[in-house]
Parts: C-alpha cells; sequence; structure tokens
C-alpha cells in the first residue's frame, strides 16, 4: 500500500513561490499549482479560501521566513556585531530560499509589487526592517549613523543586484557579498 503524504499549507506556499519565481503574478491559480503538486484542486480550497488569500499568506510567509527568522537568527547568535553582519550574509545567501524557487525568488516577489498592493508594501516592510536591522549592526560596530546608513544601503543593494547576477552564474554571490562587508568594516 502506498502512503500519499497530506500536504500542508506551507507546501502550497512553496510551490506557489517556486510558480511566481517562472511564470509571474498570473502563474498563481490554484488549478495550475495543483497540477505540478499533483493534487486535485480541492487540497487548494481545504488550506486557502481563495487566491487572495493564499497570495496574502505568501507575503506573510515571506516576511516571518526571509526576515523576522533571520534576524531572530543572528539576535541570538551571542556574536560580536561584526560577526553578526558575517552571520546575516551567510545566512542570506544560503541555499535557504531552494524550495521557494532559489535566488530568482526574491526578484520575483519584488516584481510582483509592481502589480499587487500588497505585495508592494510588503516589499517595503522588510526593506525598512533589513535596512534599519543592517544600520543598527553597523552602528553597533561602532559606525557612524551616515556611514552605517551608507554601508548598510550599499550591502542591501549590493545583495538585490547581485541575486540577478548569479541566477545567471555570473558572480559568487556570497563570496562577493562578504567581500563586499569586509570593505565596509573597514576603518575611515
Amino acid at each position: 500500500m502506498i502512503l500519499k503524504k497530506t500536504l500542508t499549507s506551507e507546501d502550497w506556499i512553496r510551490a506557489s513561490f517556486r510558480a511566481l519565481t517562472q511564470g509571474g503574478p498570473g502563474a498563481i491559480r490554484a488549478e495550475a499549482i495543483a497540477r505540478d503538486l499533483k493534487v486535485s484542486k480541492g487540497s487548494f480550497y481545504w488550506h486557502f479560501k481563495d487566491v487572495a488569500s493564499l497570495q496574502s499568506e505568501m507575503l506573510e510567509h515571506w516576511q516571518l521566513a526571509a526576515t523576522e527568522a533571520i534576524i531572530e537568527n543572528v539576535d541570538e547568535s551571542g556574536m560580536k556585531p561584526e560577526e553578526q553582519l558575517h552571520l546575516l550574509i551567510m545566512l542570506a545567501t544560503s541555499t535557504r530560499n531552494e524550495p521557494y524557487g532559489g535566488v530568482l525568488a526574491e526578484a520575483a516577489i519584488r516584481d510582483w509589487g509592481r502589480y499587487y498592493q500588497l505585495a508592494a508594501d510588503t516589499v517595503t516592510a522588510v526593506d525598512e526592517k533589513r535596512l534599519k536591522y543592517t544600520r543598527d549592526l553597523f552602528l553597533s560596530c561602532g559606525h557612524s549613523k551616515k556611514r552605517a546608513t551608507q554601508n548598510a544601503n550599499l550591502l542591501y543593494g549590493a545583495l538585490i543586484g547581485l541575486e540577478g547576477l548569479a541566477c545567471q552564474q555570473l558572480v559568487n554571490l556570497r563570496e562577493d557579498m562578504l567581500y563586499l562587508l569586509e570593505l565596509a568594516l573597514q576603518n575611515d
């Protein structure tokens, strides 16, 4: 007897992010995702009221998994601020996003924000939180407010840009981000 695995809402969310990454916002459709998961559309409605509720849960999940959980992990490390910045880069460039569509997932979410206000609002909130957190780590390293802000902006902007190049295998995302961090940590 073959036991069939029961899908969770997180399975649907992961599959929906993969669909978004591969086909854009229009690919977040219950029928297509059900087909990809090899289940009936009824399974979708067991977990979600409609596609809008799925989209809302996707964005909430992204905010929690790709920002809040990473910040919590770094905060709980007990490391010095410089080491926390290194850990932050290691986590941000890890394979944690593979089940969600890989390195293209964040770019797909940003693109989605061009068409869907809730996605735009979530991206803005995530960006603000990530920038503030990174700036605060640089402040803890003894950088002036201006320099901490500039370093956070440059580091975060580089991550966003380098992810696009990494998907084309033109850069080594982690290595380049760690190099940029070393430059940012250098004394004035």
